[in-house]
């Protein structure tokens, strides 16, 4: 049984920082591309990042670009989402997803993943 377990959330200042972390058990995470989601209050889940199964390609929303760095530790099994310079419109639950298929092409749309975690809210006060 596959398990996603995001950790890391929390309140946070406008311009602070936080890092997400996002452990499977039940699945060798380095076999699959993984990305992070948000659902902020009222709104569709929406693309944040996303990483592929090798690492070696990553894949941001315009919005988080430049201030958001997702990676993984393969040995820790664990995908990370390192947010900086966070701004009041980041609030929202965050979701670490994955995929059915491994070594695939990675998907910018929660239509292509079937497993999530739980989620974490990040909320940042202005």
């Amino acid at each position: 049984q596959v398990q996603l377990v995001e950790s890391g959330g929390g309140l946070v200042q406008a311009g602070g920082s936080l890092r997400l972390s996002c452990t499977a058990s039940g699945r060798t995470l380095s076999w699959y591309a993984m990305a992070w989601f948000r659902q902020g209050p009222g709104k569709e889940r929406a693309f944040v990042a996303a990483i592929s199964w090798s690492g070696d390609r990553t894949y941001y929303a315009d919005s988080v670009k430049g201030r958001f760095t997702i990676s993984r530790d393969n040995a820790k099994n664990t995908v990370y989402l390192q947010m900086n310079s966070l701004k009041p419109e980041d609030t929202a639950v965050y979701y670490c997803a994955s995929p059915t298929l491994a070594w695939g092409q990675v998907d910018l749309g929660p239509s292509g993943y079937n497993y999530w975690g739980q989620g974490t809210q990040v909320t940042v006060s202005s």
